[in-house]
């Protein structure tokens, strides 16, 4: 009797397997174009991203795919390596919609690619939901076929200012007496973080110290730190994606460098913990998003339980935490089955009006887009490296940990 109903379970179980083979074999394709940095000096942090497109295609696959007018359909994604060049970047695009014949696109790394695409997807009227381009200054253009996923360039670092100000009050100090030191790459995301962080720290009538561009290679940033370790702020911003993050943390332990606080962008992607183990301790990171979040969705789970799924898909993300980018790339593709299904339509205009009443909470976290295209419904959220784990430290609202301050 017990091998009997073992066997039944078993017969029913590969039934059902087999009938959800088949329902993604006979579903039709929703083909979107990307051009993404696999190769040149944005590659690590375009691989992240690809991935989190492909993890998006596959839990929607396995899901019944995406539901349009009684039918259902899968993602498909044609991929081509832009090489981290915007001009080329640009070409792939034009490719892609004009011979490719994609009516979606995908974003690509960076904000410097995503604004040499954007032009000619909005020539073409062709909608683009982009996961990695967070500058502001691409949702000033009027653009009506960009959506972005993610919060904008200016606030990843701004909390920090507010941290510093913070630490100066329990001190028995001012705000204005707290000195800031900023290097950046020069390029619209970084620039974005610069005008950010100087805002903010002119609000509280700090003194900004110290103003550099990183050099162009992002590979040597010691004459700056020299500067800072004469002038001694109290806060230094760093932001030059992962290669400037890498150079950031090696080289202020190299020189020694003593600021109370320290807040870079990209230190997953650059993975300076297993690169330089303790050494990153108590930098501040920005991030867009983390796994010990309360967000979740209907598809994906939670926060955490998205970043439990993608490491089963992807083992060489065990060792790690996921980063951002990824969990950013697979809302983008979320975002995309959530419009198709809304529109009921596989009509590029329709589907782009129904981008624009974009409303849902996601494991990545509320989405909602402006007039501009930009996401308004998701803060940003400071962590820290403390022995080496990635500690949510602010907003206060989000913190799950205590601020380590000042740095070792």
């Amino acid at each position: 009797m017990k091998k009997t109903t073992l066997l039944t379970g078993l017969l029913a179980g590969s039934a059902m397997l087999i009938s959800q083979g088949a329902l993604a074999a006979s579903c039709g394709e929703i083909v979107i174009g990307s051009a993404i940095s696999l190769t040149g000096k944005y590659a690590t942090n375009g691989v992240h991203a690809q991935k989190g497109y492909e993890y998006a295609i596959t839990k929607i696959r396995e899901n019944g795919g995406v539901k349009v007018g009684g039918k259902c359909y899968n993602f498909k994604v044609i991929y081509y390596d832009d090489e981290s060049k915007g001009d080329r970047g640009a070409t792939l695009a034009e490719r892609l919609i004009s011979q490719d014949k994609v009516q979606y696109m995908l974003g690509p790394y960076s904000s410097g690619l995503t604004k040499a695409i954007a032009p000619i997807t909005e020539k073409y009227q062709i909608p683009m939901v982009e996961a990695e381009g967070a500058s502001r200054s691409l949702f000033n253009k009027g653009y009506k076929y960009l959506f972005a996923v993610l919060s904008t360039s200016e606030q990843y670092l701004a909390s920090a200012v507010s941290l510093a100000a913070e630490k100066a009050k329990e001190q028995g100090k001012s705000p204005s007496s707290v000195k800031v030191a900023i290097a950046v790459e020069n390029d619209p995301f970084s620039l974005d973080i610069r005008a950010g962080v100087s805002e903010d720290a002119a609000k509280f009538g700090m003194k900004v110290v110290v103003d550099e561009k990183l050099p162009r290679d992002l590979s040597d940033m010691s004459a700056i730190l020299t500067k800072v370790k004469l002038l001694k702020p109290d806060l230094l911003i760093v932001s030059g994606h992962s290669k400037g993050a890498a150079t950031a943390v090696r080289q202020i332990k190299e020189q020694n460098i003593k600021v109370p606080m320290i807040a870079i962008t990209h230190c997953e992607a650059a993975d300076v913990t297993g690169k330089f183990g303790d050494a990153a301790n108590d930098f501040l990171c920005s991030t867009q998003w983390s796994e010990t979040l309360a967000y979740k969705d209907s598809l994906f789970g939670t926060a955490a339980e998205y970043e439990i799924g993608f490491k089963n898909a992807y083992p060489e993300y065990k060792a790690k935490k996921v980063p951002y980018q990824t969990a950013q790339a697979t809302a983008a593709v979320y975002v995309y089955k959530d419009a198709f299904e809304r529109a009921n339509s596989l009509d590029k205009e329709k589907v782009r009006d129904a981008l624009t009443k974009t409303d849902m909470q996601t494991f990545y976290g509320g989405i909602k887009f402006s007039k501009a295209g930009n996401n308004i419904a998701k803060p940003m959220v400071l962590r820290q490296i403390q022995n080496g784990e990635y500690n949510v430290v602010a907003p206060s609202a989000f913190a799950s940990h205590k601020l380590n301050w000042p740095r070792n």
